[in-house]
């Protein structure tokens, strides 16, 4: 007796999940992605439990939402939840970064001139500080030449910092080529993937990246005011990072600021 013909499951139908594609071509999701039926539920529903039970969400609603978030950013790029921090934009993300390296051996820090300015001007803003910016050109506005990395990473470079896909053009960069080049010569790679993650697959293992950092404004659909940064674990513990604040803590319902053994608990 010859088997059922399997049905096919239901087509499920995403245009109908965004409005804005009843009366638009919307083609400006690297901006802001388009505004969702589910998102939106997701927002009301917050301001509903806002609304009905005050600071009492927090508890056994919105603390356990975070660790979810965190845990999904990871699923996203390959990582573990854990690996994951939650910030409000990439700027406050990279600022972290930033203030963690030493620069007193390895001053350098190289970007490209395709890239968002939000990531040379986090190092740029520290040239008092002696850290010396080389931005990379590209010769054809697309793309930079690998050997242009090559040329420019050296024993005192700090760290890389370049975007997975460019802004500027779309092109997708060879990033675990990227991070042999730098990790040849002792530095790290922090890679903004802001026009990569929820479009492209990520996965920062296979990337060997040390810093990866996106948000929900555009391809994740998030909205604006939250973004992620992944920092590689094995490099965590040696960070330092002097822009601090109460989840650096790693046990904020202490509320301990006496120091221990000259160092407060910090993440």
């Amino acid at each position: 007796m010859a088997a059922a013909p399997v049905s096919a499951p239901p087509r499920r139908h995403y245009r109908d999940e965004f409005p804005v594609f009843r009366d638009t071509i919307y083609l400006n999701s690297c901006s802001l992605g388009a505004l969702s039926r589910r998102s939106r539920a997701r927002v009301n529903e917050y301001l509903d439990l806002w609304e009905r039970r005050g600071a009492s969400a927090w508890y056994d609603v919105w603390w356990a939402a975070l660790a979810e978030l965190r845990e999904r950013y990871g699923r996203a790029i390959g990582a573990a939840g854990v690996d994951v921090g939650l910030h409000p934009n990439v700027s406050t993300a990279l600022g972290a970064v930033a203030s963690s390296l030493d620069y007193r051996q390895r001053p350098k820090v190289v970007t490209t001139r395709l890239d968002f300015p939000t990531v040379p001007y986090q190092w740029l803003a520290r040239g008092n500080e002696g850290v010396e910016v080389v931005l990379l050109d590209s010769p054809d506005g697309i793309q930079v030449p690998l050997d242009a990395f090559e040329r420019a990473v050296d024993e005192r470079t700090a760290l890389v910092a370049t975007s997975h896909v460019f802004f500027t053009s779309g092109a997708i960069q060879d990033l675990a080529e990227v991070a042999r080049i730098a990790h040849r010569r002792g530095a790290l790679l922090l890679v903004d993937g802001y026009h990569a993650a929820g479009q492209l697959p990520v996965e920062v293992r296979q990337l060997d990246a040390d810093f990866y950092c996106a948000g929900g404004l555009t391809w994740l659909l998030g909205g604006s005011g939250i973004a992620f940064l992944y920092v590689r674990p094995e490099l965590a513990p040696d960070l330092r990072p002097q822009a601090a604040g109460w989840f650096g803590h790693r046990d904020q319902f202490a509320f301990e600021v006496t120091p221990r053994n000259g160092v407060v608990s910090l993440q």
